[in-house]
């Protein structure tokens, strides 16, 4: 292996950049961090080997950000050395009907990335500043895009396609794209590998549930439908995302309360989900307040294993085969009473739940019985070794280099 053999992943957000320094050949872990804050009085968080850092940092932009980040890696992590790297690998969010794959970013992919932030406006500009720190920081290391809704670029068009106006589709992009797509990606694979079947033969319906959440249906290794569309709202209850809902509530509370898209576009966003039911858009404060005999909070845990149990339901008869059910993210890996709820309501597809492995195990692990006709796994995602992956594929493994 050459000297350059680390990636850089980076998610940056608003106000926010995450970070972790991978060695995607063994899967090893170098650093991982964030620094929060940006533009206000910035903190840095950062987990290296045992040593646990924390520290106000003065970051008015993610230039300067991602410099807090270096040095805490130099000084308080692995020593960083610029020509270990052999990629920075970004989180893109929308890569639109464009970007199928990831790609290695020069001046058209920024272009393309600036173009489709109408599809993602909180999230599209906010990666942008990521590159142009990453890139002003590394101008000789290779920089890739690696794209949110990728995965989802196999769905087909009748499961894509909105019945909306042509002009819409055709002019504006109105379509379902989908997201989570890194995540899906990984836990495939490693569910793959579960079953001990090559990833293109086996069937699955994935559940990414977090404070964003989203189902997708695998089919031969590939999603055939996914739950979120055009953007991150659709689908799946959420911490403070509604999910599905009646496409004329827009028209009918500009009507009735005279609400105007803005608002309507925020309170669907920031204000529903979890919230909105609870007024606490964090599931585990929702599940304490369940157990306490909250109404509220038991409405809003039926309300979302319900919605769960609709879409699981329809993959399953849209796959025609489901080799395993997968749950990942924080809700998904860390709440067994939501993944109880769920594979109660799906005894018709043979689900037979493992009381004991349910409650407790490794991270990674089977919590159906021996019986069940289709098994359930908890799989931890990691989106960041997918990233730095996906730079190894691009870049063909060890193609571009970084530094001599």
């Amino acid at each position: 292996m050459s000297r350059a053999s680390l990636v850089l992943v980076v998610n940056a957000g608003s106000s926010s950049l995450k970070y972790q320094l991978l060695d995607p050949t063994v899967g090893a872990t170098h650093a991982t961090g964030i620094v929060e804050r940006i533009g206000v009085d910035g903190h840095l968080r950062q987990v290296a080997g045992d040593v646990e850092h924390e520290q106000d940092v003065a970051c008015p932009d993610h230039g300067t950000a991602l410099d807090a980040a270096l040095t805490a890696m130099r000084d308080h992590g692995p020593g960083f050395d610029p020509d270990s790297l052999l990629a920075v690998g970004h989180r893109v969010v929308h890569g639109g009907e464009e970007f199928g794959q990831p790609v290695v970013i020069d001046e058209s992919v920024i272009q393309a990335v600036t173009e489709l932030a109408p599809l993602a406006p909180l999230h599209n500009p906010a990666n942008l500043k990521g590159i142009e720190a990453t890139t002003h920081a590394f101008p000789r290391i290779p920089q890739v895009a690696v794209f949110d809704t990728a995965f989802h670029h196999t769905i087909p068009p009748s499961a894509h396609t909105y019945a909306v106006p042509r002009e819409w589709r055709d002019k504006h992009g109105v379509r379902r794209y989908g997201f989570h797509g890194t995540s899906f990606a990984y836990v495939s694979r490693r569910a793959a590998t579960l079953l001990d079947r090559p990833v293109d033969e086996v069937n699955l319906v994935v559940l990414h549930l977090g404070n964003g959440a989203s189902a997708c249906a695998v089919r031969e290794g590939q999603s055939v439908e996914t739950s979120m569309g055009l953007s991150p709202l659709e689908g799946l209850v959420m911490g403070t995302r509604s999910g599905d809902v009646d496409p004329s509530l827009g028209a009918y509370l500009a009507r009735v309360a005279g609400l105007d898209p803005g608002d309507y576009d925020e309170a669907l966003n920031r204000r529903s989900g979890l919230k909105g039911l609870t007024g606490d858009s964090d599931f585990r404060e929702v599940q304490s307040r369940r157990s306490r005999g909250d109404a509220d909070a038991g409405l809003a845990f039926d309300v979302t294993v319900h919605r769960l149990l609709k879409y699981t339901g329809g993959y399953a008869v849209l796959l025609g085969r489901v080799d395993a059910l997968v749950f990942t993210g924080g809700i998904g890996e860390n709440s067994p009473e939501l993944r109880a709820a769920v594979m109660e309501g799906l005894g018709l597809l043979g689900l037979e739940l493992d009381e004991t492995a349910n409650a407790d195990g490794e991270p990674e692990r089977k919590v159906t019985s021996a019986q069940s006709r289709v098994p359930a796994y908890v799989i931890p995602t990691n989106e960041e070794l997918e990233i730095a992956r996906a730079c190894l594929e691009v870049l063909g493994a060890a193609g571009t280099q970084g530094a001599d």
